[in-house]
């Protein structure tokens, strides 16, 4: 390895979750190929032997070293994916390993940074890593990290975090957008725009940004909640109070509230801000319409409610977010 190249340690066991694996490697082979100089990243796969690994997807994968060898080696990053079980009512548990945790431990030790992706912040967090920390990971298992690890401040909803030399990753994707930060961080912003150009991704999700996405939130287990979510889509810019929703639902209001934490994970109120606000960012990426009609055909009421539910959502401003996207949009390769 040169002076320049830093060294990234991806931990491997059986069950990990593939993208956790494959996508940040991705997007520091990406970097390096979008630096004219020789800058750029090694990416190793270590795991307890050199034994090919079972991921979650069923797809197996083999180490290029093992825990052992890693601890011998200066790391610059060391990279920590997760793994879950789900059991028959479809809810989802973080897993922790001893053995994995340990090694965790020791490379941790080794490493310039840490940063897990996904539900590898329960590793991260068994390895007394996090404590004392602001922490975020997948949105499922945030309650149980809370839980099981209460010295540890959880903050299930950005989609990552850093907290001094400990990144923390939210759910699956969101493994592409803390690799940009990495990359960001270690050889600026003009690099990472490129490399998200290459992987043709909205550079960059601030690190604020929630990870809730109502296209992507996953289908509810009732039939009430998905009437309840298509209700919402098709009256973004009317009334969207929690009364007109239970009044939807024939419903009261506080039990519109408990239908929407147990299924989605979240209240009303802020999965109706979330819709607006991703109708809003649609419109901003392709259209020419001004803040006033986005504002109307959103159901914002006035432009600071806009405005500032993008600062509270996506760390920018409606304007911010338009220039952002159309100057990455326009440039050439």
């Amino acid at each position: 390895m040169s002076a320049v190249e830093r060294l990234v340690v991806i931990v491997l066991f059986d069950g990990v979750d593939l993208l956790d694996v494959t996508g940040p490697p991705e997007v520091f082979s990406l970097a390096r190929r979008e630096t004219e100089a020789a800058a750029g990243y090694q990416v190793v796969l270590a795991a307890g032997t050199l034994d090919a690994v079972t991921t979650s997807a069923g797809v197996r994968v083999l180490p290029d070293i093992t825990f052992h060898e890693a601890s011998a080696r200066r790391i610059d990053t060391l990279l920590v994916p997760g793994s879950v079980e789900v059991d028959g009512r479809r809810r989802v548990h973080a897993l922790t390993d001893p053995a994995v945790v340990g090694w965790v431990r020791t490379l941790a030790g080794r490493a310039r940074r840490v940063a897990s992706v996904c539900v590898g912040a329960h590793l991260l967090a068994a390895a007394g890593l996090l404590d004392g920390r602001r922490a975020t990971t997948h949105w499922s298992t945030a309650d149980q990290l809370a839980a099981e690890h209460p010295l540890v401040e959880v903050d299930a909803d950005p989609i990552f975090i850093r907290d001094g030399d400990v990144w923390t990753g939210a759910g699956i994707s969101a493994c592409l957008d803390l690799s940009l930060a990495l990359v960001a961080d270690d050889l600026g912003e003009p690099v990472a725009l490129r490399v998200a150009r290459q992987l043709v991704m909205y550079l960059k999700r601030p690190s604020g940004q929630s990870q809730f996405s109502v296209p992507l939130e996953p289908v509810s287990t009732t039939r009430r909640v998905e009437d309840l979510r298509h209700h919402i889509m098709r009256n973004i810019g009317g009334r969207l109070t929690v009364a007109d929703l239970a009044a939807y639902a024939h419903v009261s209001e506080r039990q519109v509230t408990r239908i929407f934490k147990a299924e989605l994970g979240t209240t009303p109120s802020a999965y109706v801000e979330a819709a607006r606000v991703e109708v809003a960012r649609n419109q901003l990426e392709s259209t020419d319409a001004t803040l006033e009609r986005i504002v109307s055909d959103c159901g914002f009421g006035t432009t600071d409610t806009l405005v500032r539910a993008f600062r509270r959502r996506l760390g920018t401003t409606p304007t911010d977010y338009r220039r952002r996207f159309r100057a990455t949009a326009g440039r050439g390769t």
